[in-house]
């Protein structure tokens, strides 16, 4: 096996450089911990090619000059208009061409730290699926015999004035009803088919455009790389339409909602690594989501409008969790983004 084919697949990033800090050589997974094409940093200065690199500089000038390598642990590299990322780094003299050089290592922590959170969530949402099931079966059977009680009482008292209380107590249960079949979520598999993804978005995009008041814009940025998806076609909509319409929602008559798609390599969901991943993003420029309630947002019943019912945002969760995908959400004022991951091939 070429060297080559080893390091793109390692998970830990991988850079050599020359005397000159000059790009020699990096793996697949160093393009995806920093946005950039091997083919663009390839031969160009490391501090250019990844400017995230920018303060580790005389450290590595200092590890050539005197020949030896350093480790640094918990190293937060950032570049302007980014979220940091949090890396260990190692850097290891190397010969190159006979001539000194350096390998530089850079196992990323965040995405430990990611599958973790997601895993624990994971657990969480089941946890709560099932106290929801049986808090479901409980209501709904006496919501049953009272529904048919107020069907006899009706039977028995057939004059207008009965009618009306026992019309209304029907309502209120069929309401009750409604509203734990809705806390169950779809009760059917996902049909899976070959689907264009962005033919679905597409379709969710001009529904909640459609929706918009005058001071709201839907904006598009697609990747049109993105391959089919195998998925519910039906179930996929609702979990997206869900999210965008909070988004839309959470803007208040005014501003911006952005509906976006990128192809990731290499994404690991649920401990398990996939070597290609849709990422559908919904981004909005509104005042975003308080951070007391940022990790609690996929329970049932919490929402921060005092109108919502706070359940579009759970069933989105399951439906994506039946079709092996995540959900993550980030948020601050001015800018909220939740990002829908599919796995777009079998788990490696």
């Amino acid at each position: 096996m070429r060297p080559e084919v080893i390091l793109d697949g390692m998970t830990t990033g991988v850079i050599s450089v020359d005397a000159d800090l000059r790009i020699a050589a990096l793996n697949s997974a160093c393009e995806s911990l920093f946005g950039m094409s091997q083919k663009f940093a390839l031969g160009e200065e490391l501090k250019i090619a990844v400017p995230h690199l920018d303060g580790l500089l005389p450290r590595l000038r200092q590890a050539l000059s005197t020949g030896s390598g350093f480790i640094e642990r918990e190293v937060q590299l950032r570049r302007t208009g980014e979220a940091s990322i949090t890396v260990d780094c190692m850097v290891t003299p190397m010969l190159i061409a006979r001539q000194p050089g350096l390998l530089l290592e850079l196992a990323p922590l965040d995405r430990h730290l990611r599958i973790s959170r997601d895993e624990w969530q994971a657990a969480q949402h089941e946890a709560t699926r099932e106290l929801v099931r049986g808090l479901a079966h409980e209501i709904k059977n006496p919501l049953g015999g009272i529904r048919g009680a107020a069907q006899l009482l009706e039977r028995e008292f057939p004059d207008s004035q009965h009618r009306e209380y026992t019309r209304v107590i029907i309502r209120e249960v069929d309401r009750l009803q409604n509203l734990v079949n809705r806390l169950l979520g779809p009760n059917r598999l996902p049909a899976h088919n070959l689907l264009n993804v962005h033919e679905v978005i597409e379709h969710v995009r001009r529904l909640i455009e459609a929706e918009a008041p005058d001071g709201v814009s839907v904006q598009r940025d697609y990747d049109p790389s993105i391959p089919d998806v195998i998925a519910d076609r039906e179930q996929l909509i609702q979990a997206v339409l869900n999210v965008a319409r909070n988004a839309l929602q959470a803007l208040d008559g005014h501003g911006q909602v952005m509906v976006r798609t990128r192809a990731r390599r290499r994404f690991t969901i649920g401990g398990r690594m996939h070597k290609l991943v849709a990422q559908i993003d919904i981004e909005d420029d509104g005042p975003g989501i308080p951070p007391s309630l940022l990790e609690k947002i996929f329970y049932p019943m919490v929402t921060t409008r005092a109108e919502g019912s706070g359940l579009g945002l759970p069933i989105s969760q399951h439906l994506i969790h039946t079709h092996g995908g995540l959900i993550e959400c980030q948020s601050q004022p001015g800018c909220t983004v939740f990002s829908i991951y599919l796995p777009l091939e079998r788990p490696l």
